[in-house]
């Protein structure tokens, strides 16, 4: 289990400082975990469902398990005190690759589909992520394109 509270890589993020691939990795991670977390809480209730499609879609994207309360820890809005959940993506997603972006979206969504109905503010909060990350619409769909 990564070191959630902590929210080390947020620091050094904000701090401006040179992050190292590891870092990257770590903050890929990070914000993968937070991010999905908290979309299980946008609509102030978290189902069963999308915990364990949260720990699915974490342990597939960094090979790591990741327990029920490490995902409901991590949604958690106390942890976002100092900075939102937007100002943090925002900042992060200037170190991500766009492709990390995209997965992050794309594992969102996943999540918000797990349960079988979307609400207003699971939505509101997809938009608000999508935004922050700068994603466009070709890496929702996931059209990249290619070399010819």
């Amino acid at each position: 289990m990564m070191a959630i509270a902590d929210l080390s890589n947020v620091l050094k993020l904000f701090g401006g400082s040179d992050v190292s691939e590891a870092h990257l990795n770590e903050l890929f991670q990070e914000v993968l975990l937070m991010t999905l977390a908290r979309a299980a809480n946008a609509d102030v209730s978290i189902q069963h469902v999308e915990v364990e499609t949260i720990q699915r879609i974490l342990k597939k994207h960094t090979g790591k398990e990741f327990s029920s309360a490490d995902v409901r820890v991590a949604a958690r809005e106390e942890l976002y005190a100092e900075a939102t959940l937007v100002k943090y993506l925002r900042g992060a997603q200037r170190k991500l690759s766009d492709t990390q972006c995209s997965e992050v979206v794309q594992a969102l969504a996943e999540v918000f589909r797990s349960d079988e109905s979307v609400s207003g503010l699971e939505i509101d909060f997809f938009n608000n992520v999508v935004d922050a990350l700068n994603v466009t619409p070709a890496q929702i769909a996931g059209l990249v394109a290619g070399d010819v």
